[in-house]
């Protein structure tokens, strides 16, 4: 019982080379088109490309590691669709790549986005990847599966429901629209959109995690986490909103990150 390592090696490569892939054809047309904000949009399917080439190619239990492809594909198509909206509603690229890149050259871009964004899907995937080459233990051990399938897809309605929440507002009239959103989930975490993410890519070590070589992968939900909270997350957008007073209340009463019961007044 144990890892098949060299089951895991061809996994590795060959999911590397499918996010290759689909950043290098991404990253021509983001430079063709002066867009590279295009690389929003494919940071779920690269993860599902890992799921389902992990589950193709693994001789681990096989009911684990479809079940794993089959819900990351479906977290991935939803998120995939939602962040192409957003940037096909935009005429521009979205004014953080233009800060962050301004006006670096072709080799610069790649490196900075489109690299770094592969090495991330390599990362975070390898919970998955890693349940694809090993078997599950005849313990008690073996609920971690369906425990941490469970919070993938509590993760994913729960992402879901607050990006839908969150476009419901803002396609409100404008002078009608209240400063801050406040109802439904967002009156309970001010990013629940992030915290169902995280849900999700934890849910997947849990699973994995099941069987035990899987401890090795725990960075890759603690680097999730810290990039929807840190790095391109939360506390980015709450830096953005600072300055408003209706968002400073809002901070008061609201839990930051886990969906807790708002405070009085």
């Amino acid at each position: 019982m144990g890892v098949d390592t060299s089951n895991l090696r061809r996994i590795v490569a060959a999911s590397a080379a499918g996010i290759a892939a689909l950043q290098g054809a991404t990253a021509v047309k983001a430079l063709r088109d002066g867009r590279r904000d295009y690389v929003d949009p494919i940071w779920g399917p690269g993860l599902g490309v890992a799921a389902v080439t992990s589950a193709a190619l693994g001789s681990g239990d096989p009911v684990r590691r479809w079940t794993l492809a089959a819900v990351t594909s479906a977290w991935a198509a939803r998120l995939a669709k939602h962040t192409l909206a957003s940037v096909r509603s935009k005429d521009e690229e979205d004014q953080r790549y233009t800060e962050y890149l301004g006006d670096a050259g072709p080799a610069e871009v790649v490196r900075k986005v489109f690299v770094t964004q592969g090495v991330a899907q390599l990362l975070v995937s390898a919970p998955i990847q890693l349940a694809a080459a090993s078997t599950l233990p005849a313990s008690a051990r073996r609920w971690l599966f369906p425990a941490g399938i469970a919070l993938m897809v509590a993760g994913t309605a729960i992402e879901a429901t607050a990006d839908r929440q969150k476009e419901a507002f803002m396609a409100r009239d404008r002078d009608e629209r209240p400063d801050v959103l406040d109802t439904g989930l967002w009156a309970y975490s001010r990013h629940p959109n992030y915290f169902g993410d995280s849900c999700v890519w934890v849910g997947a070590w849990v699973a994995s995690a099941a069987s035990p070589p899987a401890w090795t992968t725990l960075p890759a939900p603690a680097a999730m986490c810290y990039f929807l909270v840190f790095a391109t997350g939360a506390k980015r957008t709450e830096r953005r909103m600072q300055d408003r007073p209706a968002f400073q209340d809002y901070q008061r009463r609201v839990s930051f990150f886990v969906p807790l019961p708002p405070k009085k007044g």
